[in-house]
């Protein structure tokens, strides 16, 4: 079998919400997934997710070859840009070619790849996470309870600018969960937009009503000095990784003794996963992956013995995408079908296509320009209002 071409296609999940963070929200409620399809000279095609629009530079790194050499290959891609880096948008080229061998693999071996990886169990405990910021407090509860009725018992919330909002906001998550859990796991996610001082007086003022299972990104996602300073600071564990891409950048996270909980971004593929757990697993840590469209790290994260839980961001599939799995017993229940389980709809994705235009960018993806910066009050645009004194705990 040889790897011979690739198809690429973009496809919208619609999230009947709007989704953000403290950096930002979506102009609507359809965002864009993206779809690699690798084809081979046998018919037989593998399936990955996440942005490639770097396909080219490493494309011919596999070309040609076996797709069932999945680690080497990974390796060869690395290579293929070696002089230029890997980081960034090349990573999630890397990324989506290696979801796509890993699930040509399992296929040609006729096993749902969570097998072909060696788990045991095909349950992969996980936490809600409804990308809420949003959300007024009523519509928050309302998703909350859509998780607890799949049996959910941890959930992270999104915040960082009001503490008071967000204390209100956490306690209202414990109620909702306490139906499957008299002790709840509540995290928090930042998203990089304190700096260090900001992020200790903040999770510290919510740590006076609400027990923190662990805070997200408080800073930088490379600034090691920055997360042990907030690590020391605070009560709650320090998890930081989603965006981090290739295990260099780790390194300098982990001699610090930086963070707690290690992540991995599903986007970054399954060998990037499988590598990072036995790094982490090597300072006794445990390993967490962040979500995206389908959970393709699910698999691996089955397999793996120091995995904690996964991020579920939603329990429906993006249109024209039907995935096998179930989100049940808080976590996601794999299947049997061969591969990631994934099947696509081509003709129903084209169509949609056509028939939606690119969307500006915007929203969480984009940094504000006073991210880090808000210890004192803003003084223009939409934070001229008046924060109320109770209010300005953290900025």
């Amino acid at each position: 079998m040889k790897v011979t071409g690739y198809r690429s296609l973009t496809t919208k999940h619609d999230w009947g919400r709007l989704i953000g963070d403290a950096n930002g929200v979506m102009s609507e409620p359809r965002t864009d997934v993206h779809v690699l399809i690798l084809e081979t000279d046998t018919g037989l095609e593998g399936i990955g997710l996440g942005q490639h629009g770097d396909i080219d530079r490493v494309f011919g790194a596999v070309e040609g070859e076996d797709p069932r050499a999945v680690s080497a290959l990974y390796d060869r891609m690395l290579n293929w840009v070696f002089k230029t880096g890997h980081a960034g948008a090349t990573f999630g080229a890397i990324g989506a070619i290696d979801m796509a061998l890993w699930d040509l693999k399992a296929k040609a071996a006729g096993e749902p790849l969570w097998r072909t990886l060696g788990a045991l169990d095909r349950f992969v405990p996980g936490y809600a996470s409804g990308l809420d910021i949003a959300l007024d407090d009523d519509a928050l509860v309302r998703l909350y309870e859509k998780f607890a009725d799949r049996g959910f018992s941890a959930a992270k919330l999104k915040g960082g600018h009001d503490v008071q909002r967000d204390l209100r906001r956490l306690e209202a998550l414990h109620e909702v969960l306490r139906r499957n859990s008299a002790q709840p796991a509540l995290m928090f996610d930042a998203n990089e937009s304190w700096n260090r001082t900001q992020a200790v007086r903040f999770v510290t003022a919510l740590e006076r009503g609400v027990d923190l299972t662990w805070i997200e990104e408080p800073v930088r996602r490379w600034d090691a000095a920055g997360l042990a300073a907030v690590r020391r600071g605070i009560r709650a564990a320090v998890a930081t990784g989603e965006n981090l891409t290739g295990l260099e950048q780790y390194r300098p996270l982990l001699d610090a003794d930086a963070v707690d909980i290690v992540q991995v971004g599903n986007v970054w593929g399954i060998t990037h996963f499988l590598r990072v757990a036995a790094l982490a697993h090597g300072h006794d840590l445990p390993v967490s992956a962040v979500a995206y469209h389908a959970n393709p790290s699910a698999h691996a994260a089955a397999a793996v013995p120091n995995h904690l839980a996964f991020e579920v961001q939603d329990v429906s599939s993006p249109i024209g995408l039907t995935v096998d799995q179930q989100y049940e017993d808080g976590g996601i229940v794999l299947g049997d079908e061969p591969g990631l389980g994934i099947r696509v709809d081509e003709a129903r994705i084209v169509a949609l296509q056509v028939a939606s235009p690119p969307v500006a960018v915007a929203g969480p993806h984009v940094r504000p320009s006073r991210a880090g910066l808000r210890i004192i009050p803003e003084v223009r645009g939409e934070e001229r209002r008046p924060v109320p004194a109770a209010d300005r705990v953290g900025r």
